[in-house]
This record gives structure tokens, C-alpha cells and sequence, in this order.
């Protein structure tokens, strides 16, 4: 150091200013590479209610649907295992959940899976390819061009039900495929195996945390450059009853299986399953390639609880830091967040302590009450996949500029001072006012102690569209050609009428649909093609 500051000194004043005005160019480069928005370009998601696209999860949170329902029998054997009283030994004390529909279904040729290997897979692993694949897909970005890229993969993962179930049918049924199948670090590498995707990649299980604490990892490996692309998310399914049984020892679940966030009745959540992923680029490099970008995250945070009241209790000051965390990210003032998707478990003592958090670091210079909401009253509590299905939902009422209502919410919780609060619980679907772009925030806190916070801002095109990325304007060309592809020619039939019911049910530009078909998915060997107009 002292040769480095000897020979800055023997430089004349011309050289000087030149080597000031060099580092401080580096610097001004790290600094926006720090607070470099990150672009959403695709998102996919599996949520309960039949919710298994974006599309269909706003028209469930829209129209206000419960999703929950009885235990279904293929899970496990309810009348033998419910039992309201918690402390009764072996005994689930709820008998409601929020769940998917045949898990078990699984197309495992189409990943180049042989079946015996896919029978020892968790099916979370088989879930997560699906959604990898679709969000590639929705972001018009052929997975096949990935071979080879610096593409991250960061996966919220926590639950091992699987595994208990195949150890429950005896350890001669262990097979080759067995520990591949159901290990996390595997549930992360084998989206990046079959999609030969060669950045960072790894699992990670903070308890309710997990994917949203995914996303924040994310955002800093593309900040850093550790990546040029990420695939980031959770997932969680409930197929053997151990974990709710454990639960319901610990009191946190909803005996009347309703998560009634913000409620006076409010007495816990009910168990939810289900994943999205989210494909994700500097916003420098989606505008380069053309993406259509979904939405901007702005900033993220993550923090510890550290020592507090207790291991699994909230902690409110770690909560305001946290939200303090992601705001000097995302380097905005904290009047400028218009809604925020809390963790809103429902429960006597999180709801209290979250929203008392929110108002001190939120409510200073605030004209209007901040509307909070919580997505587990509609489908549950989805644990390690909480809070990307609490990020996917305010992602999609940015994009619809909406705020749905908060279902399960008949009087307010006395325990919170309303009254001296600027926060308030929407009840009835509301226009999202806004006198700039619409920034909105989301949490997901674990019990483990891990928080996260991440800041969403909508986005407002400014580039060209697909179609002047290589197609005429749509006035311009009186027919569009539509290229669809699969790997069997039932598959392919299929397809055509997903297509079909998609440009009857949708406002879409004709244009942009061709082109994401044509020049955005992977081609197979059964193919059609025909002109629309």
C-alpha cells in the first residue's frame, strides 16, 4: 500500500484527475450494479384451487376463493389420525388443508427420465422441473438455448415426506434412485442437469422463509454476476401426515382449517402445498435481449432473529430491520410502497406483532393507510413455497394494478391499535391507486428465525415490443404464422387446444403470441403450424 500511495504522489496533476475520474467510474458501476433493478421475465406457478398458472391464481385471489378443503383420502387415512384434542398422542387435531390434485402424474420421458428413476423421485423434484420449464417457457426463452449458460438455480425446499413415506414401506424397498430422489441438494441440481445450466445452484430451507430468502440469493448472485439468468422459487408438498401431527402439538393450525389473518377469530394457519418459479435478469440484460419483463425487484433483505423470546416466536425489531434492509436496497423511501403482502399467518401473536412492524418502518409520511393482505387465508400456509406464492400474488396486482380482497376477515384484531395505525386490511377487491409506478412489498418470516422482505415495482414499458423484434406491426401483416411443437402427437393435439381456448379467453396481441411460440419454445418432432389473422 505505501509503493501504491508513493507513486499516486509522483503523479503530475493531469494523470491525477485521470486516475480520480477512472476509479470513480468503477465506483459509480458498483454502485448501480448494487441497486440494479432485477426483471422478472417469466413466472410459473402449482397453488391449490386449481390455481396452476398466473392466470388462474388471480382469478382465485380476485374472486376472494377459499381453496381449503378435508384431507383427501390418497394422502392419508383421516378418520383414523384426526382427533380434536392436540395433546391426544399420534393424532392430527385439523382435518383440513389446501392441496394440489394428482402430484403423482408425471411425464417423465418428456425430461429424459427413465421411469424407474422417476418412481424414486420426490414428486417436489418431478414439480419443480415442470415449473422450471413453464416459466422458460412464459418468458418466451427457449430452454434448450440455456445449455451451457451461466443460469442460477436457488430453490426454497424444506419438507421430506417422501422420504418418510418410502422408509414407512421398509428399507428393502431402497432402490439406486432412492437417495438422489429425495435429497434437497438434488431437488436444485437436477434443474440445472437436465437444463445443463452452469451457474450457482443449491437448496435452501429456512422453514416458511425458504423460497423468499431463494429470491433474495438470487437477486445478489445476479447483482454480483455470479449469473446472467436465475431460476428462483420454492416448493412444498404434504404427502404423509408426520409434520401436520407434529404441528398440531405445537397448536399453530387453525382447528376450523381457516386462516383468518388480521381477524379477531384469528387462531392459526392451515396447511397449504404447492411451488412457483421465477426466471430473472439484470434489467440491463432483459432490455438487451428483448424479454418482456413482468415486473422490477427493486430490493431485498434478509436477517436472523438471533436470541429473542423464543426460537420459533416473532421478533419485531428483526422484522422493521429487515423492511429497513430491503428499502435501502431498492433505495426508496418508505412512503413509496403502496401495499404490502404480509406473512399473516393468523395467528394471536404473529398478526400483532407483524403489523406493528410494518407501521413504524412504513406509516411515517404516509397520506393514505398501507393495505396489507396475506395470500394463506386463499390457499393456505405453503410453508417452504410461502412466500414466493406471496410474491407471485403481488407481482400479479402490480400487473393488474388491483388489490384483492382479504378473505376470513369479519372484525378486526383487537389486539392491534387500528386506530393509531396507518395500515388497513382491503376486504373487497380495490383499484390500486398510485400517483407514480405501483411499488409494493412482501414478507416471509420462519420459524426458524430467518426473515426476508423483497420490494416489487410494476414496470412500465419503455422498449420496443416483440413484434418490432423481428415481425411486422400487426396493421401491417394481415396473417401470423403459428408454430406448435411436442414430443407425441396426442401431446401436440392438446397444446393446440390449450392455444385455442388462450386467444379466445385472453386480450392478446395475435403478434406476440406467434412470436413467443415460434421463437420462444424448444421444437420436437411432432409438429403443426397455421396462419391466423
Amino acid at each position: 500500500m505505501k509503493e501504491i500511495l508513493e507513486r499516486i504522489s509522483k503523479l503530475d496533476p493531469k494523470r491525477l484527475a485521470l486516475l480520480a475520474a477512472q476509479l470513480q467510474s468503477r465506483l459509480d458501476a458498483v454502485e448501480r450494479a448494487r441497486h440494479e433493478p432485477i426483471a422478472i421475465v417469466g413466472m410459473a406457478c402449482r397453488f391449490p384451487g386449481g390455481a396452476d398458472t398466473p392466470e388462474a391464481f388471480w382469478h382465485l385471489l380476485r374472486e376472494g376463493t377459499d381453496a381449503v378443503r378435508e384431507v383427501p383420502r390418497e394422502r392419508w387415512e383421516l378418520e383414523a389420525l384426526y382427533d380434536p384434542d392436540p395433546d391426544a398422542p399420534g393424532k392430527t387435531a385439523t382435518r383440513w388443508g389446501a392441496f394440489l390434485d394428482r402430484v403423482d402424474l408425471f411425464d417423465a420421458p418428456f425430461f429424459g427420465i427413465a421411469p424407474r428413476e422417476a418412481a424414486g423421485m420426490d414428486p417436489q423434484q418431478r414439480l419443480l422441473l415442470e415449473l422450471a420449464w413453464e416459466a422458460l417457457e412464459r418468458a418466451a426463452i427457449s430452454p434448450e438455448k440455456l445449455m451451457g449458460s451461466s443460469t442460477g438455480v436457488f430453490v426454497g425446499i424444506s419438507g421430506s415426506d417422501y422420504s418418510q413415506l418410502q422408509l414407512r414401506a421398509g428399507l428393502a424397498g431402497m432402490d439406486a434412485y432412492s437417495a438422489s430422489g429425495n435429497a434437497h441438494s438434488v431437488a436444485a441440481g437436477r434443474l440445472s442437469f437436465v437444463l445443463g445450466l452452469q451457474g450457482p445452484c443449491f437448496p435452501i430451507d429456512t422453514a416458511c422463509s425458504s423460497s423468499l430468502v431463494a429470491v433474495h440469493q438470487a437477486v445478489q448472485s445476479l447483482r454480483a454476476g455470479e449469473c446472467r439468468m436465475a431460476l428462483a422459487g420454492g416448493v412444498n408438498l404434504i404427502l404423509s401426515p408426520e409434520t401436520t401431527v407434529a404441528l398440531s402439538k405445537l397448536r399453530m393450525m387453525a382447528p376450523d382449517g381457516r386462516c383468518k389473518a388480521f381477524d379477531a377469530r384469528a387462531d392459526g394457519f392451515v396447511r397449504g402445498e404447492g411451488g412457483a418459479l421465477l426466471a430473472l435478469k439484470r434489467l440491463s440484460d432483459a432490455e438487451a435481449d428483448g424479454d418482456h419483463v413482468v415486473a422490477l425487484i427493486r430490493g431485498s433483505a434478509i436477517n436472523q432473529d438471533g436470541r429473542s423470546n423464543g426460537l420459533t416466536a416473532p421478533n419485531g425489531p428483526a422484522q422493521e430491520a429487515v423492511i429497513r434492509a430491503a428499502l435501502a436496497s431498492a433505495d426508496l423511501e418508505p412512503e413509496r410502497v403502496g401495499y404490502v403482502e404480509a406473512h399473516g399467518t393468523g395467528t394471536a401473536l404473529g398478526d400483532p406483532i407483524e403489523v406493528q412492524a410494518l407501521a413504524a418502518v412504513l406509516g411515517a409520511g404516509r397520506s393514505e393507510p398501507l393495505p396489507v393482505g396475506s395470500v394463506k387465508a386463499n390457499v393456505g400456509h405453503l410453508e417452504s413455497a410461502a412466500g414466493i406464492a406471496g410474491l407471485v400474488k403481488l407481482v400479479l396486482a402490480l400487473q393488474h394494478r388491483e388489490i384483492p380482497p382479504q378473505i376470513h376477515v369479519q372484525s378486526l384484531n383487537p389486539h392491534i391499535p387500528w386506530e393509531e395505525l396507518p395500515v388497513t386490511v382491503p376486504t373487497s377487491l380495490r383499484a390500486w391507486e398510485s400517483g407514480g409506478t405501483r411499488i409494493g412489498g412482501v414478507s416471509s418470516f420462519g420459524f426458524s428465525g430467518t426473515n426476508a422482505h423483497v420490494i416489487v415495482e410494476e414496470f412500465v414499458e419503455r422498449g420496443a415490443s416483440s413484434v418490432e423484434r423481428g415481425e411486422a406491426e400487426t396493421g401491417e401483416r394481415p396473417l401470423h404464422l403459428l408454430a406448435l411443437s411436442a414430443r407425441s402427437e396426442s401431446t401436440l393435439r392438446e397444446l393446440a387446444g390449450r392455444f385455442e381456448q388462450h386467444l379466445a379467453e385472453q386480450e392478446v396481441e395475435l403478434a406476440d403470441v406467434c412470436y413467443s411460440a415460434n421463437a420462444g419454445r424448444a421444437h420436437f418432432t411432432h409438429r403443426a403450424a397455421l396462419t391466423a389473422g
